[in-house]
């Protein structure tokens, strides 16, 4: 409730209307968005409709489905791993979840700016699917080591939080006005049948195998899959008609 009235008071609509902002930071930005609202219409202006259809909007619509189905299994069925993993008590096991969060932290903003930095999105939204995909097989192998097997889980799941910010970089690189602010939430509603799905899924597999194993598997091909249905969407930058730099 908190974040919400400070998100009503501070979170403008338009960047002219932020007061926090200098006056030649709001220029700048206004500027920047209409260069790059121009740049995507001389590829071609979509209408709500068209956007839904367009093939890359259909992949990245799966691709954050398989990706909100794996981290949703992981987020509902952590605490009872990490038990199940270290027999540790409830507190203990509470204090163990913050790593993954402090991880995060870290590995979203190095992420973050390393693709900015570049100007690369499709790998950098990739590498830390992949990087998870291969920390929840190591937690599948090295189960019997409950030092290992935690750790990995951990790792793999505060890695995670580098993908979302470059994700979403990637239909701005295609849409814009209307069409992609009813993307977004298009990806976002289909994306959370993800939350049904995953956690299902992993109790299912709990109950017919009696073991953890297979439940890091499915959520590690949730994320490979991901990953790889990501490679192949080919997205580029519209060429950009008015060259600008941030003011000092």
């Amino acid at each position: 409730m908190l974040v919400g009235i400070i998100t009503l008071r501070y979170l403008t609509d338009r960047p002219a209307q932020a007061s926090w902002l200098t006056t030649d930071e709001r220029c700048w930005i206004d500027e920047e968005i209409a260069a790059e609202v121009r740049a995507k219409r001389r590829v071609r202006q979509y209408t709500i409709l068209e956007a839904f259809r367009h093939p890359r909007v259909v992949m990245l619509t799966i691709v954050y489905f398989l990706v909100i189905t794996g981290a949703l299994a992981n987020i509902y069925w952590i605490p009872t791993f990490v038990k199940r993993l270290s027999g540790a008590p409830v507190r203990t096991v509470t204090s163990l979840l913050i790593i993954p969060a402090c991880i995060g932290f870290i590995v979203t903003l190095a992420n973050g700016w390393h693709s900015d930095k570049t100007g690369e999105r499709r790998w950098h939204a990739a590498g830390p699917l992949l990087a998870t995909a291969a920390m929840y097989c190591c937690v599948a192998a090295f189960e019997s080591d409950v030092t290992l097997a935690i750790a990995f889980l951990l790792i793999g799941s505060g890695i995670l939080y580098s993908f979302y910010p470059v994700f979403w970089s990637l239909p701005t690189m295609i849409l814009s006005d209307t069409a992609a602010a009813a993307s977004f939430g298009l990806m976002v509603s289909v994306s959370q049948l993800g939350g049904i799905v995953g956690p299902y899924v992993i109790a299912w597999l709990n109950d017919k195998t009696h073991s953890l194993t297979f439940g890091f598997a499915f959520i590690a091909l949730a994320y490979l899959t991901a990953a790889t249905l990501l490679l192949f969407i080919r997205v580029q930058q519209p060429a950009r008609d008015v060259a600008s730099s941030r003011p000092a």
